[in-house]
C-alpha cells in the first residue's frame, strides 16, 4: 500500500476473523517495525509474541478490573484514570458497572497477541523531574509501538495499541519472567478484522496546529 494510504487506513480493530496469523507474517511486520526512532538509537524494545490460551486467560483476569473501573469513570463523565484530574467515582459505583466485556475478551482472543516492553536503562525522560506525569520517556518506544500497527495494516491486517493490563504491570512482568528493568508499554491484538475501515474521522489540521505560540493564528494550507 502508498505509505499515505496506510497513514490514513491505519484504524483499532478489535473485532477480527479466525484466519491465523503466521510467525512469517509478524516477522515482516516486526522487521519493518524495527525502523522506528528511539532515544539515542537504542532500541530498548522487546517483543512477546502471545498465542498460548493460558496466557490470554491471565491477561483478561487483570484486564477486566481496569476495564470496570474505565467503564464506570466513563459513565461518569470523567476522563478514566487521568493523572490531573482525580476520579471522584466511588468503589460502589465500580463494583456496580456492568461495562461491554466482550470488548477486551475479543481482543484477547485475537489471533495474536503481542506485548511490548521498553528497557528503561535505554530511555531518556527528560521530564522526569517536573511535578507531572513523565510523557517524554515513550518517545523511545511508541513510534515502535505504531510502526508494528502500520506494518500489520500493509499485511491486510489490523490492531489496537491498548494499555489496559499496564495496571498489573508488575503482576504481568513476574508472569512472564520479564526483568524489573522492562516496562510494559502496550498490548496489541493482531488479526485480520472483521471488516476494513477506509475512511476515519479526525480533526482537521487549523484545530490543533497554531502559529508561533499557543493561541496563534490556525495552520492554514
Amino acid at each position: 500500500m502508498e505509505l499515505h494510504e496506510v497513514m490514513r487506513t491505519t484504524f483499532a480493530a478489535r473485532d477480527f476473523t479466525d484466519e491465523p496469523v503466521s510467525d512469517a507474517q509478524i516477522g515482516r511486520i516486526l522487521d519493518n517495525a524495527r525502523f522506528a526512532p528511539s532515544g539515542g538509537n537504542r532500541q530498548g524494545w522487546k517483543v512477546i509474541v502471545v498465542r498460548q490460551a493460558a496466557t490470554r486467560k491471565r491477561l483478561l483476569e487483570w484486564i477486566e478490573p481496569t476495564f470496570k473501573r474505565y467503564w464506570a469513570q466513563v459513565q461518569a463523565g470523567e476522563a478514566p484514570f487521568n493523572p490531573v484530574n482525580p476520579s471522584r467515582v466511588t468503589e460502589a459505583e465500580v463494583a456496580a458497572s456492568d461495562p461491554p466485556m466482550t470488548f477486551v475478551r475479543k481482543m484477547a482472543q485475537a489471533p495474536v497477541v503481542l506485548l511490548v516492553f521498553v528497557d528503561l536503562r535505554e530511555v531518556a525522560a527528560f521530564d522526569a523531574r517536573q511535578d507531572r506525569v513523565s510523557v517524554i520517556a515513550g518517545a523511545s518506544i511508541y513510534p515502535f509501538v505504531w510502526n508494528i500497527l502500520l506494518a500489520a495494516r500493509n499485511e491486510g491486517l489490523g490492531g489496537t495499541l491498548t494499555t489496559f493490563v499496564g495496571a498489573k504491570g508488575k503482576e504481568l512482568q513476574a508472569f512472564l519472567g520479564v526483568p524489573e528493568q522492562m516496562a510494559f508499554a502496550a498490548m496489541l491484538p493482531l488479526g485480520r478484522p472483521v471488516k476494513q475501515l477506509t475512511k476515519l474521522r479526525r480533526k482537521p489540521v487549523k484545530a490543533f496546529a497554531a502559529l508561533e505560540r499557543w493561541g496563534g493564528a490556525p495552520l492554514e494550507f
